[in-house]
C-alpha cells in the first residue's frame, strides 16, 4: 500500500521507494537484489545446461505436433522479446509456430511493420485476432472510471486468454512466450500491476461498464496456471531463459536480418501501453516502470547502475507526444480529453478497495512455487 515514508534508493539498483513494498537492509540495497542473487541466479540456466533442456523441449514440441500443421502457438507482439523468441525457434530449432497476433487496437505503426518484417523474412502465415473493439473500450473506460493504475489490465487479460483458448480448441499443446529473465527478473509492484483477478474485474464492470462482454477472452490466473496446464494439457513455455539473451545484441541481429526496429522503450509496440507506463503512472501515481526494467539488467550485466541513473534524469515519455497521445487515446475511446484528464486527477484507488481474490489467489501461489518452483512475475 502507498505510504509516506523517506526517500530511499537501492545501493545496488535502480529501484527505490516509490514501490511500496520495498525493503533495504543495512547497507541499503533492496530485497531485489537478494531475491536475485538467492533465488533466481543459482536457477537460471542459459549454459550448456540451458541449451540441453531447450533442445529436449524444442524436440518434445516438435513430437507433439507430428502430424499436424503447427506443433505450437508463439504469440508475437512485434516487441523484442517476442520477435528474438520466433526468430530463434523457428532459425535454430526447427519449431512450426502458428504465430499468433492479438489486436486490441493499439498497435503501433512500427510494431505492425517488425511484425510483418519478421512473418516475410521468415516466410511463415500470421494469424490475426482482433478483439472486439467495442468491448475492449468498455472495459478500459471502466477501469479509467475505476481509479485504479493499471488500466492497461484489459489487454494483458486479452493477449493471454486468446492464446491459451485458442491451444484448447485445436489440440495445440505449448504457447510459446517471450517472458524472460533477462530483462524482467525484478517484478513489478503488485499495488500497481495486479493480477488478473476475475472477482475484481468483474466488480469493475459491473459498476463502470456499459452492456455485455460476450466475447471477451477473459483469463484468470488460475485459468493459465492451474486448470490449462493440468486438466487441459496447455503448457506455456519460456525458451528466452534458456539462452544466452542480451537485448541490445538480439536487436541488432533483428535489425541486420529482418530490418526489424527498436522501440523507445520496452512495451511500446502498443500505443496505450505506452501512455500508460510512459505517462499515465509516473504522473498519476508517481511511478516509473523504468526503475524495475533498468535494474533487471543491471542484475543481468547488461546496463551499468550509472547508465540507468543518467537514463532516469530524462522523462519517459517524449513531452512533445503527451498532448498528442492525450487527444488520441481520448478519441479512440470515444470521450473528451477533459474527461481523460478528469479521470487524471480523481481520487486514487486501488485493488484494495473493490472485491477481489488477493488471500485466495496468494494461497495458490505459494502451493504453485513449492510446487513447480515457479513465482509471479512474466519472467518466470
Amino acid at each position: 500500500m502507498p505510504t509516506s515514508r523517506p526517500y530511499q534508493i537501492c545501493s545496488k539498483l535502480v529501484v527505490d521507494t516509490s514501490d511500496p513494498d520495498i525493503t533495504f537492509d543495512a547497507q541499503g540495497i533492496s530485497n531485489h537484489y537478494h531475491e536475485f542473487h538467492q533465488n533466481v541466479l543459482p536457477l537460471w540456466q542459459t549454459g550448456p545446461q540451458g541449451r540441453e533442456r531447450l533442445e529436449q523441449m524444442a524436440e518434445t514440441v516438435r513430437q507433439s505436433g507430428s502430424g499436424r500443421d503447427f506443433d505450437c502457438i508463439l504469440g508475437l507482439s512485434g516487441g523484442a522479446d517476442s520477435s528474438y523468441m520466433l526468430h530463434k525457434m523457428v532459425r535454430d530449432y526447427g519449431l512450426r509456430p502458428l504465430v499468433f497476433h492479438v489486436d486490441a487496437g493499439w498497435n503501433s505503426e512500427l510494431a505492425v511493420h517488425n511484425i510483418n518484417c519478421l512473418i516475410d523474412g521468415l516466410n511463415l502465415d500470421l494469424f490475426t485476432e482482433v478483439i472486439n473493439w467495442e468491448e475492449v473500450k468498455n472495459f478500459q473506460l471502466a477501469m479509467f472510471k475505476s481509479g485504479m493504475p493499471n488500466i492497461d489490465l484489459p489487454q494483458d487479460i486479452a493477449f493471454i486468454g486468446v492464446l491459451f483458448q485458442y491451444a484448447k480448441k485445436h489440440g495445440i499443446k505449448y504457447i510459446m512466450n517471450g517472458g524472460n529473465i533477462s530483462t524482467e527478473c525484478v517484478g513489478y509492484p503488485l499495488d500497481f500491476f495486479y493480477y488478473a483477478d476475475m472477482k475484481m474485474v468483474e466488480a469493475v464492470l459491473n459498476r463502470f461498464g456499459k452492456g455485455p462482454m460476450r466475447t471477451y477472452p477473459f483469463s484468470s490466473s488460475f485459468d493459465r496456471k492451474i486448470v490449462m496446464p493440468f486438466l487441459h494439457g496447455v503448457k506455456m513455455i519460456k525458451p528466452l531463459n534458456l539462452m544466452p539473451y542480451v537485448k541490445v545484441d538480439a536487436m541488432n541481429e533483428l535489425e541486420r536480418e529482418y530490418g526489424w526496429k527498436p522501440y523507445v522503450q520496452k512495451h511500446f509496440e502498443s500505443r496505450f501501453t505506452r501512455f500508460f507506463e510512459g505517462y499515465w503512472l509516473p504522473s498519476r501515481f508517481g511511478y516509473d516502470v523504468r526503475r524495475v526494467q533498468f535494474s533487471s539488467m543491471i542484475l543481468t550485466g547488461q546496463m551499468t547502475r550509472d547508465e540507468a541513473l543518467a537514463a532516469l534524469e530524462h522523462p519517459p515519455y517524449d513531452p512533445e507526444l503527451i498532448s498528442q497521445d492525450f487527444d488520441y487515446v481520448a478519441a479512440k475511446l470515444g470521450i473528451e480529453p477533459g474527461e481523460l484528464r478528469g479521470y487524471h486527477e480523481m481520487e486514487k484507488k486501488f485493488y484494495w478497495d473493490y472485491p477481489n481474490n488477493k488471500k485466495s489467489m496468494e494461497f495458490g501461489e505459494k502451493i504453485i512455487r513449492a510446487v513447480l518452483n515457479t513465482k509471479r512475475g512474466g519472467a518466470y
